[in-house]
């Protein structure tokens, strides 16, 4: 069964999602991040994704935001956006944060996630991987590394890290529905916990992962705009 995880991207203050990664294509969803967090609760989310977009992008922070939700909201949240030293995940896990997620680091500087994982341990850090016609995009996308999203699965794994997330960041916002190529070569690549974002549109989507054997989902537009109904899908997958 596929676990579905919503998304609550954080811009200014503010619970968002934007298109294609792009941060000046931002839709608004709620002013609170943590009535956005406190209502996919309500509808049964048994887990909580948040990013700090500003942070990821450099273009500043939405820390007591972040704090706020983590206080207010009753279920394990994971925390990524910027988060490229241990003093950063340190700082997200002592705000009550379940798990820190990682994404540049863990392709420009493998020594530091060596490092997270020693300090913090394998269950508290997942790696996000972005990812453009296979390459790995870094610093919110707006990179694109010459690694292959592949390889770099097949190092963190011997890395340490337990649990991967996998965004096509082609199709991120869109609605567009997955493609299952990369997807089938990430799941042959990966033998731990395989979560999967970017362009999940409805319950067939959902289906599709659970064909492949994937254990997890990341929706965010889908569940704003209505085209995946949270309740709906917990209740058949």
């Amino acid at each position: 069964m596929v676990e579905l995880i919503p998304c609550v991207d954080i811009q200014g203050g503010q619970a968002v999602r934007l298109m294609l990664g792009d941060p000046d294509r931002e839709t608004v969803y709620d002013a609170s991040p943590v009535a956005a967090g406190l209502r996919w609760e309500r509808e049964g989310a048994g887990t909580l994704h948040v990013v700090d977009l500003d942070a990821a992008t450099g273009r500043g922070e939405n820390r007591a935001a972040i704090k706020t939700l983590l206080a207010g909201v009753g279920v394990p949240v994971e925390v990524g956006g910027g988060l490229r030293s241990l003093e950063a995940v340190q700082e997200v896990l002592a705000m009550g944060a379940a798990r820190a997620v990682i994404g540049s680091v863990a392709v420009t500087n493998p020594p530091m996630l060596d490092v997270m994982l020693q300090e913090c341990g394998p269950g508290a850090i997942i790696v996000s991987l972005d990812a453009r016609a296979g390459l790995v995009a870094t610093h919110g996308w707006r990179e694109t590394s010459g690694e292959r999203a592949v390889s770099v699965a097949e190092r963190v794994w011997a890395q340490g890290v337990r649990t991967l997330i996998y965004t096509d960041v082609t199709r991120d916002g869109t609605l567009a529905g997955l493609d299952p190529r990369p997807l089938e070569s990430i799941r042959a690549a990966w033998p731990g916990r395989l979560v999967v974002g970017g362009g999940i549109a409805n319950l067939q989507d959902l289906e599709l992962l659970d064909g492949l054997g994937i254990e997890a989902a990341i929706a965010g537009r889908a569940l704003y705009e209505g085209t995946l109904n949270l309740r709906d899908a917990l209740n058949r997958i």
